[in-house]
Order: C-alpha cells, then sequence, then structure tokens
C-alpha cells in the first residue's frame, strides 16, 4: 500500500531496521512481536516486507489473516499456519497429534484438550525450526477465532529459546492477547509529511495542487488514504463534501471502498454480497451460493472485475477479501434482506460442513427459532469437544439468542456463561450474568447462576449475604433431590469462608445444610466444607476420615483434590501433599492447567508450613501456570509462597515485587482478601526474622492475630503463631505473646494436626517461663519437629540461644551447630548466619558458608534437572511442563556447567551428591 516504484515502502526505515534486526537475530532467541495501528496505517505493508525479507535469508514463512467473518470459526486462523506442517504430524507424541487432529475434526477423536493441541503446535514450529528458522505471520490477528488467538498466545510465551518468530498486526483498540507480555507491541503511527508527499507524488501525479493539498492534509500520513483518496478524487466518484474532515478516518476509508463497488455489475456485486459474508475461503463455494443468490450461472470470470477492481484477490481456488475495511464498507452498505440471503444461500452449499452451515442458517433467520438455536447448541457441543471452549460459548450465546422460550434463552446463556468461567473470561461472564439477571429461570439455572456469583475470585469476596444465598441454593437443590448440585453450591460456599470469613453464623449454617445433604460422612467433598468452614472444630474428625483415605483416593484424582484441600485446612499438611500428588499428576497428564495451577498452588504452601522452601517442586510453576490461565487468586497465592522462598534462601534487600503485586491484588477484591493478607504479613515477618530484624518481624506478624485488621485470619493465624513467637521474645514482648498463645490454644483444644502442634510446641517453648523452658525444648524437639528439619533447626536455635543466656555456653554450641547445619542444608543462607552469630557469641568460630551449586539454578532448571535426572527424555519433560522439548534441552545445556557436569547421565549423582553433603552437614539423617 505505501510503496513507490521499486517496491519501497516509504517512511518506515526506522520500523524496518528494528524488524529487520529482530529476524537477523533469531539465532540468539526467538520472538514475538506485534504491530499495533489503526486501518490503513501500513501495518500488513510492514509486515510483507519483514516477510520478503524472511524469505531472502531462507526462513520458513507461515502466513495467516484473520477475517471478520469467520471468528465463530474454531480454529481457521491456526489451521491456516499449520497447514503446510501437518504432514508431520503423524511424528508428535500420540495425543499431541491427536489432539491437533482432533481440534482440525480430522479424526474420531471424542474430546480435545486445547493445551495438548497448543503443544502440538509448539512442536511443530520447533521441529520445523530445525529444519529452517520459521517465521509466523498473524495478519488481522483481532478478526481471528479466539480458540486460534489462545494457541498462538501460548506458542508466543515459549519461543524464546527457538528459532521462530511471530509477528502479528492488531488494531490499535483491540489487542487480542489477554495480557501486555505475550507480544512486544510496536505501535504504528502514520507516515511523516515528506513521506506522506513522496507517496502521493509516485501514485497520483496527476492531482491538481488543491486537491494534493487537501489529501494530504485529511489522510495525516495513513499510507492506505492517501492512496485512496487520491483515487477516488480523481475517478470523480468522491465529492469534496464526502471527503469530511469530521468523519473518522475508518468511515472515509470505508466510503471510498464502497465506491469502488457501486458501478459493478449485478452478477459481480452478488459474488462479493457473498463473499464479505463467507467464513471460508473457497472460491467456487463462494460462486456457488452467488449462483443461487443471483438466479443465474456464474462462473470466475463473471467475478473478474471484483479482482481488477482490488476488491477481492485469488490464487488458486482459495480467495481472500482485499482489505479488513472491503468486508466491512460492503457488509454496512447491504439491506439487512439480503444479507440474510446470502447467508441462506451458503448454508445450503455447505452440506458437507454442517457447523458452518447451521452458523450461516442462524444468520439467515429473522425472528427466532427453536430448530435452529438446538442445532446452534449441537455445534457448540462438537466445537467443545474439540477444545473450542471459546467458540463453543460463542455458538450457545447464539442459540440463546434464537431461543423463543426464555428459560431455555437463560439456561444456554448460563451454559455459556460456565464455559467462559473455564477460559478465565471475567468479563464475558459477568456480561452474561448481567443478562441473565431477571430473566425466567428453571430451578436448576438458578443455582448454577448462583454457583457462577464470585467464581473468577474463588469467592474471596466472603460476603455473608452472597454466601447465603449459595447456600439457600443448595436447600433448593436439596428439595429437588439434585445432591450433587447441592454439594456443588455448598463448596462454593465454603471456600469463599477461607478466604474471607462472614462469621461465625454463616459458617455453622454451611456445615449444618451439608449434613442434610445425607451423604456418607466420609464423602470428600463434605470433608472439604467440614474444613473449610470449621477446621478447628472439625479438624480431628476430619483428619480421622482422611487416614481412611488412600492416598489416590481409589484412583480418583478429583476427589483427591478435595481431600488435599481438607488436609490442607486441618493443618495435616503431610497427608495434603499426598492427596495432592495424585490430581496434580493426573492434571498434568490430562493437559488441564487452571486446575493443576490451584493443586500445586496448595500443595505448595503445604511444603512451605512443613519447612520445604524450594519453589521448584510446586510454587514456581503454580505462578506461571496461574498468570498463563488468567486465575489472579492463585496467581497473588503463589507470589506470596515464592517471595517467602526467596525470604528464606536469599533474603530481601527491599520490598519485594512479588508480594507487593500479590498485596495489590488482595485489596483489589471487592473485599480485601484476608487469607492473602495473612500470607503477605507471613512472608514479610519470616524475612525479616532471617534478616535479624525482631522487631519489624513482630509488627508484620502481629496483624495475623488482630480481629479487626483485614489481615487477620482464624486459621492462619495459628500456624504464625511460632514465628510471632520467636519475635516477641526478641523483642521484649513476650507476654502479649503469651496471650495470643492463650487465645489460639483455647480455639484450637486437642488437635493431631502437624500445623498446629508445630506452632503450639514452639510457641510454648520459646514464651515459658525460665524454669518451665527447658522440659518445653525438648518435648518441641521430640514432637512434631522431630522430622521436619526446618522446624527442629527453628527449635534447635531457639533452645542454644536460650542455653547460651542461661550462661551454659558449652551446651548451647551443640544445638546450634546443629541448627546452622540445617539451615545452610536447606538453604536458609540467613537463618545459617543468625546461627552462627549465636556460636560467635559463645566464643566459637571458624565457619564458613559451603557452596552449592544447586543455588544457582532457576526454580524451572531445577524441575528440568531433576525429571532429567530420573531418566524423562526431554519430549517428556516438555510435555509434562508444557515447553517444547529444545527449549528443555536449552535449559540442559545452560544447568550442566551450573552443576558441574558434562552429561545428563551425571545428573543424578551431582543432585544427589549435594543432597548428601547437605544431609551430613546438618548432623542427621534426612
Amino acid at each position: 500500500m505505501s510503496t513507490i516504484n521499486g517496491g519501497r515502502l516509504v517512511g518506515r526505515d526506522d520500523e524496518l531496521r528494528v524488524l529487520f534486526g529482530q529476524v537477523d537475530g533469531v539465532g540468539a532467541r526467538g520472538r514475538a512481536v506485534g504491530l499495533l495501528g489503526q486501518p490503513g496505517v501500513g501495518k500488513s505493508a510492514l509486515q510483507a516486507e519483514v516477510v520478503v525479507y524472511a524469505r531472502s535469508l531462507g526462513f520458513t514463512v507461515l502466513p495467516a489473516r484473520g477475517s471478520q467473518s469467520e471468528t465463530h470459526l474454531p480454529y481457521a486462523g491456526l489451521h491456516q499456519v499449520v497447514r503446510p506442517l501437518l504432514p508431520r504430524a503423524d511424528r508428535l507424541p500420540a495425543r499431541q497429534r491427536d489432539a491437533l487432529l482432533g481440534c482440525f475434526a480430522m479424526s474420531e477423536s471424542t474430546g480435545t484438550n486445547p493445551f495438548f493441541t497448543y503443544l502440538a503446535v509448539l512442536e511443530l514450529l520447533v521441529d520445523a525450526s530445525r529444519r529452517a528458522p520459521v517465521l509466523v505471520c498473524l495478519d488481522d490477528l483481532h478478526w481471528m477465532d479466539q480458540p486460534s488467538i489462545d494457541a498462538f498466545a501460548f506458542v508466543s510465551r515459549r519461543i524464546v529459546s527457538e528459532r521462530v518468530i511471530v509477528l502479528c498486526t492488531s488494531r490499535s483498540e483491540a489487542q487480542p492477547f489477554p495480557d501486555a507480555h505475550t507480544l512486544d507491541w510496536m505501535e504504528l503511527d502514520g507516515i511523516d509529511a515528506a513521506a506522506s508527499a513522496t507517496l502521493l507524488e509516485a501514485r497520483a501525479p496527476r492531482l491538481s495542487p488543491t486537491a494534493r493539498e487537501r489529501v494530504l492534509r485529511q489522510a495525516g500520513g495513513n499510507p492506505l488514504a492517501l492512496l485512496e483518496f487520491a483515487t477516488a478524487l480523481e475517478s470523480g466518484r468522491y465529492a469534496w463534501a464526502e471527503l469530511d474532515d469530521d468523519l473518522p478516518m475508518t468511515t472515509r476509508l470505508e466510503r471510498a471502498f464502497a465506491a469502488r463497488a457501486e458501478h459493478l455489475a449485478p452478477a459481480v456485486r452478488a459474488v462479493l454480497t457473498v463473499a464479505v459474508v463467507d467464513d471460508g475461503d473457497d472460491i467456487n463455494d463462494v460462486l456457488a451460493a452467488a449462483q443461487v443468490l443471483h438466479g443465474s450461472p456464474l462462473d470466475r470470470r463473471t467475478a473478474q472485475p471484483a479482482f481488477e477492481h482490488g476488491l477481492l484477490t485469488v490464487a488458486g481456488e482459495r480467495y481472500r477479501i482485499a482489505h479488513p475495511l472491503v468486508g466491512s464498507a460492503l457488509r454496512q452498505a447491504m439491506p439487512p434482506a439480503t444479507r440474510r440471503q446470502a447467508h441462506r444461500a451458503l448454508a445450503g452449499v455447505l452440506a458437507t460442513h454442517p457447523d458452518r452451515a447451521v452458523w450461516h442458517r442462524a444468520a439467515a433467520v429473522s425472528g427466532r427459532d427453536e430448530q435452529v438455536a438446538a442445532e446452534l447448541e449441537e455445534a457448540a457441543g462438537n466445537a467443545q469437544r474439540r477444545g473450542a471452549i471459546a467458540s463453543a460459548a460463542a455458538w450457545l450465546e447464539r442459540a440463546a439468542a434464537l431461543s423463543p422460550d426464555p428459560r431455555s434463552q437463560a439456561a444456554r446463556l448460563i451454559s455459556a456463561a460456565e464455559l467462559g468461567y473455564q477460559l478465565g473470561r471475567y468479563s464475558q461472564v459477568e456480561q452474561i450474568k448481567a443478562q441473565v439477571t431477571g430473566m425466567t429461570l428453571r430451578p436448576r439455572d438458578r443455582s448454577r447462576l448462583s454457583w457462577l456469583e464470585g467464581v473468577f475470585h474463588d469467592g474471596s469476596t466472603g460476603e455473608p449475604s452472597e454466601v447465603r444465598h449459595l447456600i439457600e441454593m443448595a436447600r433448593l437443590a436439596i428439595g429437588g433431590k439434585d445432591f450433587d448440585l447441592a454439594m456443588q453450591l455448598l463448596v462454593g460456599a465454603a471456600r469463599r469462608v477461607w478466604w474471607r470469613d462472614p462469621g461465625e453464623a454463616v459458617r455453622h449454617e454451611i456445615v449444618r445444610v451439608a449434613r442434610q445433604v445425607g451423604v456418607p460422612g466420609n464423602d470428600a467433598r463434605l470433608l472439604a466444607i467440614f474444613a473449610l468452614c470449621e477446621s478447628h472444630e472439625l479438624g480431628p474428625m476430619v483428619i480421622d476420615h482422611l487416614s481412611r483415605w488412600p492416598e489416590d483416593a481409589g484412583g480418583r484424582p478429583d476427589l483427591a483434590g478435595l481431600l488435599g484441600i481438607a488436609a490442607f485446612c486441618a493443618g495435616d499438611f503431610r497427608r495434603a501433599v499426598a492427596f495432592l500428588s495424585t490430581p496434580v499428576q493426573e492434571l498434568r497428564a490430562q493437559g488441564r492447567m487452571s486446575l493443576l495451577a490451584e493443586a500445586l498452588a496448595v500443595r505448595g504452601w503445604c511444603e512451605i508450613y512443613l519447612g520445604v522452601f524450594d519453589a521448584s517442586t510446586s510454587s514456581d510453576e503454580a505462578m506461571r501456570l496461574a498468570d498463563e490461565t488468567g486465575q489472579s487468586m492463585w496467581s497473588a497465592t503463589t507470589r506470596i509462597a515464592v517471595a517467602l522462598i526467596d525470604g528464606v534462601g536469599k533474603g530481601w534487600a527491599g520490598p519485594h515485587p512479588l508480594l507487593s503485586e500479590a498485596e495489590h491484588i488482595a485489596l483489589r477484591m471487592p473485599n480485601a482478601d484476608s487469607s492473602l493478607l495473612a500470607g503477605v504479613q507471613l512472608a514479610r515477618g519470616v524475612a525479616e526474622l532471617g534478616a535479624s530484624r525482631p522487631e519489624q518481624a513482630y509488627g508484620e506478624l502481629r496483624r495475623v492475630f488482630v480481629p479487626a485488621d483485614p489481615a487477620f485470619q482464624r486459621v492462619q493465624r495459628v500456624w504464625t503463631l511460632s514465628y510471632l513467637a520467636d519475635a516477641a521474645v526478641h523483642t521484649g514482648r513476650a507476654e502479649e505473646a503469651r496471650t495470643m498463645l492463650a487465645s489460639v490454644e483455647e480455639t484450637v483444644g486437642t488437635s493431631p494436626a502437624t500445623g498446629t502442634n508445630l506452632a503450639l510446641e514452639y510457641a510454648r517453648a520459646v514464651l515459658a517461663e525460665r524454669g518451665a523452658a527447658e522440659p518445653l525444648f525438648r518435648a518441641a524437639m521430640d514432637g512434631a519437629a522431630r522430622q521436619l528439619p526446618w522446624h527442629l533447626a527453628r527449635v534447635e536455635l531457639a533452645y542454644g540461644s536460650w542455653l547460651r543466656r542461661q550462661r551454659r555456653v558449652v551446651e548451647s554450641r551443640e544445638p546450634l551447630r546443629a541448627a546452622r547445619a540445617t539451615f545452610e542444608a536447606v538453604g536458609a543462607r540467613a537463618w545459617a548466619q543468625r546461627a552462627d552469630q549465636e556460636i560467635r557469641a559463645t566464643g566459637e568460630g571458624g565457619w564458613q558458608p559451603t557452596a552449592n551449586p544447586r543455588e544457582h539454578l532457576s526454580p524451572q532448571e531445577s524441575q528440568i534437572a531433576e525429571l532429567a535426572a530420573r531418566g524423562l527424555s526431554n519430549r517428556e519433560i516438555g510435555q509434562r511442563l508444557f515447553l517444547s522439548h529444545r527449549t528443555v534441552s536449552s535449559h540442559l545445556y545452560r544447568i550442566f556447567p551450573k552443576l558441574g557436569v558434562t552429561s545428563r547421565n551425571q545428573l543424578a549423582l551431582a543432585l544427589t551428591a549435594q543432597s548428601a553433603d547437605a544431609s551430613r552437614d546438618s548432623g542427621r539423617p534426612r
């Protein structure tokens, strides 16, 4: 559009220099780049220049272009890109291959997981890049179907180690990806005055000076406007008044394009009419439907004027609208009756494409039609089985619009909202909920709608009225004998209680109604409800039932997940880790990234409370998955966990950015989320203790115990108690801390929970009067902390410090040495230094920290090293972590020198040796 003789692009030297540089650097890293700008500004022309340059360097170019009429067609954009690579699909792992072919309806797959589809695309691109670097060009990304956009987002986040570049174009007002970090966006403005004059002179030299000045002024540097306005004035199709300065640029360009078609023959206009509402790219389908619309035979020669006037382009059997504004201009100029006729004609010729045909039948209907609505609902089911959840939701919304029965309309809308929840589309769900409010609902649909309330915050609002509404819906479900729905609603209500306590009366009501459902006492849902609502009061009973369940919940990962939540809330962290490991494995194998993020997040906190501060096992991956799947609550939860792990290990030089982000999410909730804020305070307090700043630590931790404070959380305060007691002893606030200890003891009673006993045994010892302290210290070392190195080391540090203060210097050295060795072994360098300071105060010195090469690995590198050491191949590791096998290879390439090994065969020995060194240094078996 913005070229002159010789094909040189005018006015884009700076942009081309940047983009060509990124193409040149593909050997060093892959990139995902987006060009943003208004219609006609030259995004596609700039992209085309990059394509030419990349091809000259031997790149494989895989193009795709979005179309407004194809936005409902699942995986249409993805198919354009992947089509040349499909012959190599048989080399993919079976699960990925089946998912990819299933999404294109090229196999008999009955259920396709979209994340395996995305991983298959990534693997095909990486495989292609081994032969030549790859450039994926996505033009008009904003008009692509949502499943394709989701696939390209997944790929774009994972190509940094690959010889792959993704180059997109999109309008400024519509950034298709859910976050701003998936692509590096480049905003395109108009070309400057000199370039505009050069382009206009080259393409419209016969314009009068007056017309030339007018075009330059009105085009405002928009290359397409420069050319179209000039052409329109030269041809006489436009009067001066039609180039109205007050009209938006898009409207003026659409008028220019519409003017091109005004004088074409009726047969040609019939072809254009069908083409601009078609959702495919087969010129034969368009000609067949246009023939029905026109009422007489048509062939490609009939359509030739449309190509000559630059309205359509064709290559072989495939056609394209020349520019998106051509399509929008002709659609806007089309009478509604004509548009419906065109859709009806297309529906008639697409017999071999039933889902496309029903979409066009729906567009051909002028009123409501239950038969077509039912067909759309069936098509939505087909799309869902292909993993195209976003398309399925769109089809259900369209089915709802055509439903004559208001109750069926509402039911279909709620189904669309439930799919929107699966996708993390908050605004879509809220919009549908607003639409359904006030409609006539069947009883079950009322309950389904209630469940959607607050679901994106995992119920973190905790408003008593909202929770009571869920309870009332559960009662109705019980009355209707829909017990599964009743339990689903009650679990939702109980989760809200955890995030923000709505009060004792509401908690008791949830438990009371749950007992009325009549499920067995060991039902996993019931145990989760009890633990979420009344972990102190019902915790012993919950733990007793949990002890009778097998760790894999009898082969039911969904039940194991609920049992894991119940164990976590009851403070039985070891059993929670065991239960949650089953759904983690299954969800990973199934590619269910959203639920995997939640299971890993909860497991990560279990590990932290047990004293395992290794982000690579759960928390780091959970954070990445939560970010990618748009789950803000779990994203915040895992950020706190990773920040706390950093505080124990490396310490903080200042405010931790992840913690600040998590706190912002917590405070952004309709009501501040007390569970998240309690976690924030714990992380800050532990970090301050490690840095030997007990005054600041006490101030941070105390907030969790103050009922009026937003950070107060009735269960998490128990697990925070030992750290508060530690800070209190070093700040002269032991008496105040004893009051809090007494309050906790009264609340929890006699509990078998690990978390409760760890906290109470430690706090009782460090806060005891001088005469009672020693037996309590020994009881703490022989109690819940005995098999937990971190917690035992903390007791030993406190005990050794107490002995030194009692002038029993020689006796103090043994527990202090043991604590120092353990802290160093588990990577808690700041805490090891605390213990060392105590030992030096006894007159002993000479300790030097030992280097642990594993500390130089990132959490993801540690995870990959562990999996490789267990014998998994790069491809198996990639499938497990949703990475390409080449990305895994690149990580291993960086891991080897950090660990001092030269091959993966040495990994297991290197990791085992370091663990053995740590265990030996700690002076106790692991």
